[in-house]
């Protein structure tokens, strides 16, 4: 039997697709040419995901299926029973969950397939428990031999161990094999990792495949005393090659050939533009360095070092003439009134036009660069640095980000030393540094960290040995900014809470928590 993953015939997730009649009709379409597929193959069977009309006339209309293809029919049906609705996932918006489970005959084996969610209901996952009954308990008891889950289940940090230790436990607890197949590639801001794998009825590994990349492995069920064990990748190594692949997806998916990356001799960009080269090769990516009156010559300099050690090419626009032109053409309406953040956000405004005139010019995708930690405090300026079809780092803190640098410099020098080494700046004003506005990034991290993965109040994050007044600065700016967040590019998901589809606060209310 050949295995594929949940929605494999139409990618997860389909979002508001799946509330049209054409791209229904386009799956009806694909699931015949499977059909017949399946017949020049008569004795394999083939197991894939596809939504399918559950016939009635009450509620959504559609099940999250499963379907058993065998010499050119369908065998069976199954549903998925559980919907999450809870993080990015909004299944109870396009399905209604499976009405009945049941385990299914193929030749000798009586088999129990189940999709994603319905593996998950592990009271070690939740501090409350989510559902009220255990679909692989039921397929068990219904008297399944052998354990089947398809998913898509998106990466995050972590993701890969837990979600070993979740089938494992279901192995030795009903003493069956289980083969868990996964999802891979990029789908908007969400990261598929793959990284499938069997055990047998004590939890070993059979097997085990690639992470963030397509693989194809026959296995036997019958195997004895395994020897593998389960190898997840690193921390450093996970999070590259999830955006690599995340932003390759991206790029490739929407349409473009090449993408755009604002090169300001600073970590961030240096990292965004080392991995579009890795995604998609230096011929694809393009580097722009727009200097002002504030910007040092240091920086310059490295932007130049690092295209040149990617082997892309390299633009310089000076801003200075434009940025003098806007404030004497302003000088009038702002006179008596001090320079301020005002005139720093010209500078970033000015950049943003120059990248989208030439996404425009030449079609390449504006990748913009800010990271978690810049723009969960609004240290960033709309329309000027936020510019872009894409936010490749969004999801990783400052700290993070020099870690990743590190980890791109380990397997090839590119990003220049001093990149790494120097105080971050925006230089959009004389001798600027992030710390002049913004804490540490260790101590911002770690605040932000606690307040927007643990979901801790102040209160709780003091306690954990935090200056008072810094805690709620930083607490503030981050609701403060909301409205920022909402009108940022999609960015890449690579922790358990990301800015975006994951997390939902609105932008006008009142709510203020308590500072006691």
């Amino acid at each position: 039997m050949l295995v594929f993953a949940e929605l494999f015939l139409c990618g997860y997730p389909p979002r508001d697709l799946l509330e049209r009649s054409s791209f229904h009709n386009e799956i009806h379409l694909a699931v015949q040419k499977v059909l017949d597929v399946s017949k020049k193959y008569s004795e394999t069977g083939i197991l894939f995901g596809v939504p399918r009309p559950t016939g009635k006339n009450h509620g959504k209309g559609l099940f999250n299926s499963a379907l058993l293809i065998h010499n050119g029919k369908i065998l069976q049906q199954i549903n998925k029973s559980l919907l999450p609705t809870y993080d990015v996932f909004d299944e109870a918006r396009y399905f209604d969950p499976a009405d009945q489970i049941f385990p299914i005959q193929f030749k000798n084996e009586i088999l129990g397939i189940s999709i994603c969610e319905d593996a998950w209901n592990d009271p070690e996952l939740w501090y409350r428990p989510v559902y009220n009954f255990d679909p692989i308990a039921k397929l068990v008891e219904a008297g399944a031999r052998v354990l089947i889950n398809i998913s898509a289940s998106p990466f995050k940090l972590g993701k890969a161990e837990t979600r070993f230790r979740l089938i494992k436990n279901h192995a030795v607890k009903h003493r069956r094999p289980f083969v868990f197949v996964n999802q891979i590639g990029g789908n908007d801001e969400l990261i598929f990792d793959g990284c499938s794998f069997a055990v047998n009825r004590d939890g070993k590994i059979i097997t085990q495949l690639m992470s963030f990349e397509s693989s194809l492995q026959t296995i036997s069920l019958n195997a004895e005393n395994p020897q593998l064990e389960f190898k997840p990748l690193d921390k450093m190594a996970s999070i590259h090659d999830a955006l690599v692949l995340g932003l390759g997806d991206y790029v490739k998916k929407c349409g473009f050939k090449s993408v755009l990356v604002g090169l300001s001799g600073g970590i961030d960009s240096a990292v965004t533009c080392a991995l579009a080269v890795q995604a998609l090769g230096p011929k694809k990516v393009w580097g722009i360095s727009m200097p002002s009156v504030y910007s040092s010559p240091g920086s310059i300099e490295d932007s130049k070092t690092l295209a040149k050690n990617l082997g892309i090419p390299l633009r310089i626009f000076s801003i200075k003439d434009v940025f003098k032109a806007y404030i004497k053409e302003l000088s009038s309406s702002f006179d008596g009134r001090e320079v301020d953040i005002t005139e720093e956000n010209i500078q970033a405004r000015i950049r943003g036009n120059y990248l989208m005139a030439m996404s425009n010019k030449f079609g390449h995708l504006v990748l913009s660069t800010g990271n978690k930690s810049e723009i969960a405090m609004g240290y960033c300026t709309l329309y000027g640095d936020m510019s872009g079809g894409l936010s490749v780092i969004s999801d990783l803190p400052k700290t993070m980000v020099y870690q990743l640098a590190l980890y791109l410099n380990k397997q090839k020098a590119v990003i220049p030393p001093a990149t790494i080494t120097k105080a971050p700046s925006a230089e959009l004003r004389p001798n600027q540094t992030d710390q002049d506005t913004l804490p540490e990034y260790e101590i911002l991290d770690s605040i932000l960290d606690h307040y927007l993965q643990d979901g801790y109040s102040a209160a709780e994050i003091i306690k954990q040995g935090f200056e008072k007044e810094t805690v709620y600065r930083v607490i503030k700016a981050v609701d403060h900014n909301e409205y920022k967040r909402r009108q940022s590019a999609p960015g890449l998901k690579v922790t358990s809470k990301a800015f975006g589809s994951g997390r939902r606060i609105p932008i006008a209310a009142k709510f203020e928590q308590s500072w006691g």
